[in-house]
């Protein structure tokens, strides 16, 4: 009998001490249960907190990108309308540069004319002929051979004024 009771109490020490490691070990996962619900929650945190920089930084770009957008569409419309400006006076200068050349050939006609005379009176007379017929009169023997002084009027005829 008395074998009986040391090995009743053999078996009860042993089954209260399986219970504690049972306890001990649950409590160990829970504790680690907690411990890894505490880091998730923690890198779920960080990790809002980088797509929320990543937002923001994303924001900022965007409004750099709208004023850098309005800065360039300025500039594009200053360039437009110096474009047109410059495109108008080329214009206006081309315009000058065929009546100079059309002035130019019709002073090389006259001069050409003039060197084929034989006398200095008729060329003289053929000048005045030809200043006359488009209604100039002459005052002096200075002629204005560019035509300089109707450069800001309309195109005039093809023979230089003198006056």
């Amino acid at each position: 009998m008395w074998s009986g009771t040391s090995s009743g109490s053999s078996l009860g020490t042993q089954s209260s001490q399986s219970s504690r490691d049972d306890m001990n070990l649950q409590a160990q996962m829970e504790n680690r249960r907690k411990r890894r619900k505490e880091s998730n929650r923690e890198s779920a945190r960080r990790s809002r907190m980088r797509k929320q920089q990543h937002l923001d930084d994303l924001n900022s770009q965007v409004d750099q990108l709208k004023d850098q957008n309005k800065q360039l569409g300025a500039a594009l419309r200053v360039t437009s309308q110096s474009l047109v400006a410059v495109q108008a006076q080329n214009s206006v200068l081309q315009t000058q540069k065929m009546e100079l050349e059309s002035r130019l050939g019709s002073l090389t006609d006259i001069l050409l004319y003039l060197n084929a005379g034989t006398t200095t009176t008729s060329t003289s007379s053929f000048a005045n002929a030809a200043i006359m017929n488009n209604g100039i009169t002459t005052t002096s023997g200075a002629c204005d051979v560019l035509g300089a002084s109707t450069w800001s009027q309309q195109p005039v005829d093809l023979y230089y004024q003198c006056f």
